[in-house]
């Protein structure tokens, strides 16, 4: 039995960079941006662009930068 996809609203994107390194940073924001998905300098990963990713984005924002995407 098929199963139709429902028509998926382009729903905006959020490219978030690791410009700066995490040594000496707190345990918590190394969590963050680990959890975001950034292993290295200079990775770049995408993410939806909803209230919850924003919320990491804010606690780390002086280590990465942020790129919208429509």
């Amino acid at each position: 039995m098929a199963v139709k996809k429902a028509a998926a609203k382009a729903e905006p994107m959020l490219r978030i960079t690791l410009v700066r390194s995490l040594i000496g940073r707190p345990r918590d924001q190394e969590a963050t941006v680990q959890s975001l998905g950034l292993r290295r300098l200079h990775q770049t990963v995408e993410h939806p662009d909803n209230d919850s990713v924003r919320g990491m984005i804010n606690k780390v924002k002086h280590l990465v930068f942020v790129d919208q995407q429509n």
